[in-house]
């Protein structure tokens, strides 16, 4: 498969993933374990070594993201939506930026990864994000913003317009599904409504 036909491919799953996620869908698990396997190669390819181990990374949140989802779901498939202490917010942040840390100083020391401190950080933070998804917190919405806008600028710099623009597409269904989820969660009683 050529690069460009890879890529696209893994864009076309992305998106579809993370719609699918933004709605509270059961199939945006499977379909998001397909889009980072495709992630994987496309990162491999282009030396963002943490971005292809965090494809790795992803894959297993979204298989526990799929059996904790298949565990909670309601009739129409979709989960109600489960705030986030205070104290798991700044307990998760924190490993994830040391976990950052750790594997930036890893990558530029071991490999000829291309940005390995930020490619590393915005890798740990995603991770902070699944987990965050995998256990239906709103919160994790908020996060993969403002990881979005930088992988944007990350991506412009390292060539890959596509992917660029897929983070762009990212940053708007982040936005979408950080209003749905936090209108779900206000009213769990309503998950069958066609707004959710």
């Amino acid at each position: 498969m050529s690069a460009s036909v890879l890529e696209w491919s893994a864009v076309a799953f992305s998106i579809l993933g993370v719609w699918l996620m933004a709605q509270r869908r059961m199939l945006a698990w499977p379909v998001g374990v397909v889009s980072v396997v495709l992630y994987a190669l496309v990162f491999t390819e282009a030396r963002l070594y943490s971005d292809a181990l965090l494809q790795i990374g992803f894959a297993g949140f979204l298989l526990y993201g799929w059996w904790h989802w298949h565990r909670q779901a309601q009739p129409d498939g979709r989960v109600v939506i489960a705030p986030l202490p205070r104290g798991h917010r700044i307990r998760d942040l924190g490993i994830g930026v040391a976990f950052g840390i750790a594997l930036g100083a890893a990558m530029h020391s071991f490999t000829d990864a291309a940005l390995p401190w930020l490619d590393a950080m915005l890798a740990a933070l995603s991770l902070v994000a699944q987990w965050w998804q995998a256990r239906r917190h709103a919160a994790a919405w908020l996060l993969w913003i403002a990881v979005d806008v930088v992988y944007v600028g990350m991506y412009v710099v390292k060539s890959l317009d596509l992917t660029a623009a897929l983070y762009l597409v990212f940053l708007g269904l982040a936005v979408n599904g950080l209003r749905a989820w936090t209108a779900a969660g206000k009213e769990p009683h309503r998950l069958g409504s066609a707004n959710q």
